[in-house]
């Protein structure tokens, strides 16, 4: 903790150094709709170290990329609302169910909100420290950009810890760099479960008119202790049946000296290069007033040059002007220290305009002259609002994708009849530990043809055509040695979209395997909105869906370890879902719907038994696939209220699934959120409040320590969790460039009953105090 602490302090030592920083709650700040940050005048004149001026250009925009390298522009992460639950590993808004320690493993309760099973199927829990290349922000800005985060809670005990340090510049207007840093120690307030997750990032962009390349590059190690959950949940359901109280960490455990172990290192690099043509485009409201700022600056710039030009003539004259006797002499003749057509300019010296000069016309009279220069005028003006835009009219895309892999299962003890079957796994320290090792690596690229959106008036949509290939190799522990394998998938597909435009907006995707292991694959998907006006006020329909036919993860089909094993043949998953999403600004409704039909589910089921001592007994795990069809309807609405400083904010969702027995979801899950919003001594904003997360009771997805992973509960020992609410009260501040919290998690532990489990046998963490910081830097 405490080299964390003179770390933060280093970072803060050297960003503050440069002496500029944003005032992100000023009213000269505002968050366009295309994600830049700008003020009233882009730049602002601030003093440095020596005392002299000099300008700051503010300004940031950040985007993500698809594989085929578009730009989706976002928001800046800068909103105080809500930073308050960004730390918890169960979501911003309670959704998740982990094993109740920050960075541990977690799944999505709301099924339409699960990502698909990714190849390496073992990083599947950990999506709230490792960032998909979809979500990563790339950076565009007009100075070095800072944030640097720090939340915690507890001690050095028991604490959970996360800091994160975030950095841009740009060489130029076309180079963005930057990296980015994140730790998370979470030490566990039950004995066995600490965390430890590092991720070093580094990107980089380029945006030519012709030329553009993103490159991503990222490496991972994670470290998560496990301990199979407390032996008795009735140390925490009903703690008043014990003669004596237990601290969490005295309650036992089922497992120790076992973890999981993660390494991932991840290579992206996207580029296209561009044929078009050059265009005169009006100027946006925006730019104009940049380059209005930037003329007035030059103009400013020429004058003291001019001015500092002149009192070193006058100083060379004999003559000591300090500026304010330069400024006052200046005043009074305008011919003073000025060019020698000055006084002409001051009308001291009348314009000789009978006379034809320089190729000009020759005018006879003032309307002549004044009807002459207005024209000219507004000519120069009509063409200095106008630029010069390159539209590029066709695209040759490359995109290249190189990941590695690995996870290891070390355990050092195991209770006795713990796990049901032993495998002659040659890869283990000790001859009864466990060390189950597997290596995944892919190696993907994509080729594509663009034909972009809007180079006329006719191109209403763009169009791709793209192919790709990948080459996917796994290693596994097997009897004689490691085992390998290696698969390979060649795809083709095309994409019709239209971005551009306030009112309607699709995109349409389809991508077929021709050749390979992924031979007969299909995925295709489609998502549209309309908006249009409706009392004033703007409405939002969108629909998307997809069908997707494809084979599940390797790991799913094949697995072999010290404990579990499984070889399956296993079909063709077809997935499709149709979704309806309904927004009102004016009465902030937002109303989702979406029905799901899945055949051939691929899931791991678990089962074990406990005996009348709490000892787990023949755990299993096997992949499991489900023939029959299966149905699930998913009806959300999420509704803001606001009366004068008293703000109400709940998200409502509802499932239904036709087979309660795999594809396990609650029926209901809520979130509400109370709050007052108000500002002291007009600067520091504050939102205080408490929030409620609760889903009704059900048999939760189960989770396996020697896998890493969730599991659907078999056997005679299920067990249901749920119908508890979680509330934390916090204060949520905003001071300029500052982001700050204070919160109390978990206020009502001990108020009711104690069964606070998001996960079997894995209860959530008591009554905490906990304190956050973001702080930006501008620089």
């Amino acid at each position: 903790m405490k080299r964390l602490l003179i770390l933060i302090f280093l970072l803060s030592a050297i960003t503050l150094g440069s002496k500029a920083q944003i005032d992100t709650s000023s009213d000269y700040n505002q968050i366009n709709e295309d994600g830049t940050f700008t003020t009233n005048r882009n730049q602002r004149r601030q003093q440095d170290s020596l005392g002299t001026d000099k300008e700051i250009p503010i300004g940031l925009k950040t985007w993500t990329i698809n594989r085929f390298g578009d730009r989706t522009f976002t928001e800046p992460d800068t909103i105080s609302h809500m930073y308050m639950n960004s730390i918890f590993t169960t979501g911003m808004r309670g959704e998740y169910n982990t094993l109740g320690n920050l960075g541990s493993p977690r799944i999505a309760r709301i099924f339409i909100d699960r990502q698909q099973a990714p190849e390496f199927l073992f990083a599947a829990p950990y999506d709230f420290f490792l960032t998909n290349v979809e979500d990563f922000h790339f950076t565009n800005t007009l100075s070095p950009f800072t944030n640097l985060s720090f939340n915690t809670c507890g001690n050095r005990t028991n604490g959970e810890d996360h800091f994160s340090a975030k950095f841009g510049v740009n060489a130029g207007k076309r180079i963005g760099l930057g990296f980015k840093f994140d730790y998370i120690y979470g030490r566990g307030y039950y004995s066995n479960q600490s965390t430890s997750h590092f991720n070093y990032t580094m990107y980089g962009s380029y945006l030519g008119d012709h030329y553009q390349a993103h490159l991503l590059l990222s490496t991972n190690h994670q470290k998560v202790a496990e301990n199979g959950g407390i032996t008795n949940d009735d140390y925490v359901a009903r703690p008043e049946i014990f003669n004596e109280s237990f601290e969490s960490t005295e309650i036992p455990t089922v497992l120790e000296s076992n973890w999981n172990r993660y390494d991932n290192h991840h290579l992206f690099l996207t580029h296209r290069y561009s044929l078009g043509f050059k265009r005169k485009v009006k100027m946006t409201e925006e730019e104009i007033k940049a380059r209005k700022f930037a003329m007035e600056a030059k103009k400013d710039q020429k004058a003291r040059e001019e001015k500092e030009e002149a009192m070193k003539k006058a100083r060379m004259n004999g003559e000591d002007l300090d500026e304010a006797e330069y400024d006052k002499k200046a005043a009074n003749n305008p011919t003073f220290g000025g060019r020698p057509d000055d006084a002409k300019i001051a009308g001291i010296e009348p314009a000789d305009t009978t006379k034809p000069a320089n190729n000009r016309i020759a005018v006879s009279n003032k309307e002549q002259l004044d009807s002459i220069l207005a024209a000219e005028k507004t000519a120069a003006e009509d063409t200095m609002w106008l630029k010069n835009e390159y539209v590029p009219v066709t695209s040759f895309i490359h995109t290249l994708e190189f990941n590695t892999n690995r996870r290891i299962y070390q355990a050092y003890q195991t209770p006795d009849g713990f796990y049901q079957n032993t495998y002659d796994i040659t890869e283990r320290l000790l001859p009864d530990s466990v060390f189950d090792k597997t290596r995944f690596y892919n190696i993907k690229n994509t080729f594509a043809l663009s034909l972009l959106e809007g180079f006329n008036k006719w191109a209403k949509a763009g169009l791709k055509v793209f192919a790709s290939h990948e080459m996917r190799h796994y290693t596994l522990p097997g009897q004689l040695g490691p085992a390998t394998y290696r698969e390979n998938g060649v795809f083709i597909g095309g994409q019709l979209s239209k971005t551009e435009g306030k009112t309607l907006h699709y995109n349409a995707l389809g991508e077929f395997g021709v050749a390979g292991d992924d031979a007969g694959a299909v995925h295709l998907s489609a998502t549209a909105d309309l908006n249009f006006k409706l009392f004033g006020d703007t409405v939002t329909l969108a629909a998307s869906g997809f069908f997707n036919r494809y084979r599940p993860s390797f790991y799913y089909r094949h697995y072999q370890g010290r404990h579990y094993m499984w070889d399956i043949d296993a079909d063709n998953i077809i997935h499709s879902r149709i979704q309806g999403i309904l927004s009102w600004a004016k009465t902030r409704t937002n109303l989702r719907i979406a029905i799901d039909e899945i055949k051939n589910y691929t899931y791991l089921g678990q089962s074990y038994e406990i005996n009348e001592k709490y000892n787990r007994l023949n755990n299993q795990v096997m992949a499991r696939q489900c023939d029959d069809a299966i149905s699930l309807i998913t009806a959300q609405i999420a509704q803001d209220f606001t009366f004068g400083p008293l703000n109400w904010e709940s998200v409502l969702t509802y499932q239904k699934s036709s087979k309660e027995d795999i594809l396990v979801v609650p029926r209901f899950n809520v979130y509400t959120n109370l709050f007052l919003r108000f500002t002291i001594s007009k600067v520091l904003k504050c939102d205080f409040g408490a929030d409620a997360r609760y889903f009704t009771k059900y048999y939760a997805p189960d989770y396996a320590p020697g896998l890493g992973q969730f599991t659907v509960q078999e056997g005679n020992s299920k067990t249901k969790v749920g119908n508890y609410p979680v509330v934390n009260v916090y204060a949520n501040f905003h001071l300029k460039h500052t982001r700050f919290f204070v919160m109390m998690s978990h206020v009502n532990e001990g108020l009711s009953t104690g069964n606070y489990f998001f996960t079997p046998h894995y209860p959530l963490n008591a009554r905490i105090l906990r304190f956050g910081l973001s702080w930006n830097f501008f620089n």
